[in-house]
């Protein structure tokens, strides 16, 4: 990393990685998104404008462009997972070089993706809790409390950038846990909100049942990954989630967006194939989000 304030690439500046743009670029960092035409266009006229409850309101100077054109410090992979292999054409391996390359997608599949993809560059695994939504191009708003980053490397000096720019960063030593740690909640959340169309206070009272069949599939595959995650753990943290809260993944069915069953489901399916761990009411689950997003096509 330079010494000079990183120059870093934010590869889809929607919710999550306009927020983050954002408060890279208020804290003095060349910030180019990466994005569609009448996307960049809007950014590079008006900004990214930034409404916190946390942060406050602001708008920041950004570049923006559709292509990556030149070199950068640091790219920040902001996509879903269902617009990944697109948007990845936005920056050309060449291009990008030795860059560090830090994907905040959901799921377990695209680090590996992103590793083939970009041999030469220094992938590293990373995670956020953040709610953030793009209202319209270029315009961002953060309702949560929080926007905290867990990195599974030692990038303290790019931690420490991030840090400034008022994000919560923890590293992490070991990618497998830190990404089933998220997956293991993610996963029965995404699944159960999204299949009942409902909160998730509903889901741990209404649904529990179903519920705990769930988290003890998923974290049964998770320990069989070499996690030390437990269906304990992974309930306390849907007792102490606000009643009303909702997925993403449900955001996604009600507004008709494409879902990422995949890249969530799909993953803990496969990783339980992979270390021989049976996974039927999961499976159910990822059948049921299918035929009701089918129909509704």
């Amino acid at each position: 990393m330079t010494t000079t304030n990183p120059t870093v690439a934010i590869l889809g500046p929607g919710g999550v990685g306009g927020l983050i743009g954002g408060l890279l670029a208020r804290a003095g960092h060349r910030v180019i998104c990466l994005a569609g035409e009448e996307t960049a266009a809007t950014l590079n006229r008006d900004g990214l404008r930034i409404e916190s409850t946390q942060y406050g309101n602001f708008t920041a100077e950004v570049k923006a462009d559709t292509e990556l054109r030149e070199p950068v410090d640091a790219v920040v992979v902001t996509v879903k997972q269902t617009a990944l292999d697109q948007a990845l054409d936005r920056v050309p391996a060449p291009v990008l070089g030795d860059a560090l390359v830090i994907p905040l997608l959901n799921g377990l599949d695209h680090v590996a993706v992103l590793r083939e993809r970009y041999p030469s560059a220094k992938v590293v695994a990373g995670t956020i809790k953040v709610e953030a939504t793009r209202t319209a191009p270029g315009c961002i708003s953060h309702t949560s409390p929080f926007a905290h980053l867990e990195l599974a490397a030692p990038l303290d000096e790019f931690a420490d950038r991030l840090r400034h720019a008022g994000l919560g960063v923890t590293l992490r030593t070991d990618e497998t846990a830190m990404l089933w740690d998220k997956l293991a909640f993610l996963a029965p959340f995404a699944l159960l909100t999204t299949r009942h169309r409902t909160d998730v206070g509903t889901v741990r009272t209404d649904r529990r049942p179903e519920l705990l069949a769930v988290l003890d599939e998923i974290t049964a595959v998770a320990q069989a990954a070499g996690t030390p995650v437990t269906t304990d753990t992974v309930l306390s943290f849907f007792d102490r989630a606000p009643h009303a809260m909702k997925s993403s993944m449900q955001r996604d069915a009600e507004a008709g967006r494409p879902l990422e069953l995949d890249a969530i489901g799909g993953a803990v399916l496969r990783a339980g194939a992979a270390h021989g761990v049976e996974t039927p009411a999961t499976a159910r689950l990822v059948e049921e989000v299918a035929r009701q997003s089918n129909r509704e096509d």
